[in-house]
C-alpha cells in the first residue's frame, strides 16, 4: 500500500450471552479433571470462541508449556484450570497436532496432587529421552518454588518421579528469592542437558539461571546466565534459549518494565535478546534487545524446533492483571494461544511470520488492486482501528471502541499501542488475521507484530472499512476466510 495516511477498520459480529459453570471440590487429580471436562465442556458459551486458534475445551488457560515436536506430531501443554475461568490450582492441559492448525485435545497431563506442587503445576518444558517424554515443571507450594520432573512412556499419562523436587530452592545463588524461582526450559547440547530457569533477586530484578545434568534427574547449578537491571522489570518469567541463524536467542517475559517510547506499555512484556552464549563460562553476551510484540495481549512465549528445521513460537494471547470479559460474562472459559509463528533473524532482531500451514485452511473470497482511496469518514460507531501515519511511520492498533471494555493495572489504560514500521519502497505490507475475538497483525513480513483481544457487541460490527486522510493507493489486497473450524 502506498499512501499518505491510512486507517483500516475491522469489525466482527458477536452477541453476548451468559452461563454459570460449577466449581470443583477441594481435591485435585487428573481423573477428576478429565471427568469434569467431559461432563461440562458442552456448557461453554460459544459467542467469543475462536475458530482457528488453540483454546482449551473449558475453563482457564494461560502459558504454553512443553511445546515439542515428538514422534511426528506437535505437542502443546498449557497452564490450565478446567473447573472455572480463573488462574487457580493450575493443572497441565495437553493437545497434539500434525499441522499446528488442527488440534486434538488429550487427557489432562498433570494435576496439583503432591505437597511440592499443591498450589499449582506451574510452567515448564519437555524433552525426549530414551524414547520417553520427560516434562520439567515448577512445583508451587506457596512460599517456595521448586523444579520437578514427570515422565511418560505413552505421551499421555505422566508419572512424577520419586526424586522430586529435582532442583531445590537450596541450590539457588544467594541473591535469589525462593518464592519466585520458576519456568524451566530444558535443552540438550553436546550430550549434556541444560535448563534455564528464572528467579527474582533480592534487589527485585530478574535473572536467568543455568543448571546442568547428565540424566535430567540430578542437577547442579552452573551460573547466572543473564542478570537483569531495574530498567528490565521486577521479575522475569518463561525463559527460552535456542540457536537461530548463527546466533543465540533468549526470549523471556518481563514483569513491570518501565515504559520507553512505544515499548513496554503493558504491565508485562515479552523481550527477545540476541547475542552469544559462552557455554564454558555460562553467560550471555547481549547484542540486541527488542519487545517481541507491540499489541496488548501477548505473553509467555515458548518455542520448538520441528523436523523441517523451523524454530516455531507460540504465546498466550492474553495479559495478566487485566479484565477477562468471557470470565466476567460467565461464558465458562478465558484465554487462548496465538497463531504459531516461524522465527528468523533479520538485521540481528527476531522477526515472526505465521506458519504457512494456515494458508491451507482458508479460501480466497475477493481481491482488489490499484484502488485509489481519498478522504473519508468512519461509518461505524463500534470499531477496531488499525492505522498507519506516513509522516511518523507509526502503525497502531486501537480497541477503545471495540466492544466490551478491557481494563487493567496499567495507568494510563492500554487501549492503543503503536510501533514504528518504516515503509519499504514507499509501501507498507500488512498480513492481518481476524478471529471471533482476536486480531493479529504482521507488518512488512513480520518485522513487527501487534496482537490483541477484542469483544464486539453490536450486530452492525460486521464489515471491514478503509478510510484515509489524504490519498492512498491499495496496490493489492486479498480477503480470505477460514473454511474449517480448528480445535
Amino acid at each position: 500500500m502506498n499512501f499518505t495516511k491510512m486507517f483500516i477498520i475491522f469489525l466482527i459480529t458477536v452477541i453476548t450471552q451468559s452461563s454459570v459453570l460449577a466449581s470443583n471440590d477441594s481435591e485435585f487429580t487428573v481423573e477428576k479433571a478429565n471427568e469434569y471436562i467431559a461432563a461440562n465442556k458442552h456448557k461453554v458459551i460459544q459467542t467469543y470462541r475462536l475458530q482457528y486458534h488453540f483454546m482449551a475445551p473449558i475453563g482457564w488457560i494461560n502459558d504454553p508449556n512443553g511445546f515439542i515436536y515428538h514422534r511426528g506430531e506437535y505437542h502443546l501443554f498449557y497452564q490450565y484450570n478446567p473447573y472455572n475461568a480463573t488462574a487457580n490450582k493450575i493443572h497441565w492441559g495437553h493437545a497434539k497436532s500434525k499441522d499446528l492448525v488442527h488440534w486434538k485435545h488429550l487427557p489432562v497431563a498433570m494435576a496439583p496432587d503432591q505437597d511440592y506442587d499443591a498450589d499449582g503445576v506451574f510452567s515448564g518444558s519437555s524433552m525426549e529421552k530414551d524414547g520417553k517424554l520427560y516434562v520439567m515443571y515448577t512445583g508451587n507450594s506457596g512460599n517456595v518454588q521448586v523444579q520437578c520432573i514427570a515422565i511418560s512412556e505413552d505421551d499421555i499419562t505422566f508419572e512424577k518421579v520419586a526424586e522430586n523436587p529435582v532442583i531445590e530452592a537450596s541450590t539457588l545463588p544467594s541473591n535469589a528469592q525462593p518464592q519466585d524461582f520458576r519456568d524451566p526450559k530444558v535443552i540438550k547440547r553436546d550430550n549434556r542437558y541444560y535448563v534455564v530457569t528464572v528467579s527474582r533477586t533480592t534487589e527485585n530484578t530478574g535473572q536467568v539461571l543455568l543448571y546442568q545434568s547428565e540424566d535430567l534427574i540430578e542437577w547442579e547449578f552452573k551460573s547466572i546466565l543473564l542478570q537483569g537491571t531495574s530498567a528490565q522489570g521486577i521479575m522475569w518469567e518463561c525463559p527460552d534459549v535456542f540457536e537461530l541463524d548463527g546466533k543465540d536467542v533468549l526470549i523471556l517475559s518481563a514483569i513491570q518494565m518501565p515504559v520507553v517510547g512505544d515499548d513496554y506499555h503493558n504491565i508485562d512484556s515479552v523481550i527477545a535478546f540476541v547475542g552469544t552464549i559462552d557455554w564454558d563460562e555460562g553467560n550471555f553476551n547481549v547484542e540486541t534487545m527488542k519487545e517481541l510484540d507491540h499489541g496488548m495481549d501477548f505473553y509467555a512465549t515458548q518455542t520448538l524446533l520441528d523436523d523441517k528445521g523451523r524454530r516455531i513460537a507460540i504465546s498466550w494471547m492474553n495479559m495478566w492483571e487485566r479484565s477477562y470479559p468471557t470470565a466476567e460474562l460467565n461464558h465458562g472459559w478465558a484465554g487462548a494461544m496465538t497463531l504459531p509463528r516461524i522465527l528468523n533473524l533479520r538485521n540481528n532482531y527476531l522477526v515472526q511470520t505465521p506458519i504457512p500451514e494456515i494458508a491451507n485452511n482458508y479460501n480466497l473470497i475477493t481481491t482488489l488492486s490499484r484502488r485509489t482511496l481519498k478522504n473519508g469518514k468512519w461509518a461505524k460507531k463500534e470499531r477496531t482501528v488499525i492505522s498507519y501515519v506516513t509522516s511518523t511511520h507509526k502503525l497502531a492498533l486501537n480497541r477503545k471502541r471495540s466492544g466490551v471494555p478491557i481494563t487493567g493495572a496499567e495507568n494510563p489504560p492500554v487501549d492503543q499501542r503503536q510501533v514504528t514500521v518504516p515503509l519499504e519502497n514507499n509501501k507498507l505490507s500488512l498480513q492481518i488475521f481476524l478471529d471471533r475475538s482476536s486480531v493479529e497483525i504482521f507488518a512488512n513480513n513480520g518485522t513487527e507484530t501487534l496482537t490483541a483481544n477484542i469483544y464486539p457487541t453490536e450486530k452492525s460490527s460486521d464489515g471491514i472499512q478503509f478510510t484515509v486522510v489524504g490519498t492512498a493507493v491499495i496496490n493489492y489486497l486479498s480477503f480470505s476466510k477460514i473454511v474449517d473450524k480448528k480445535s
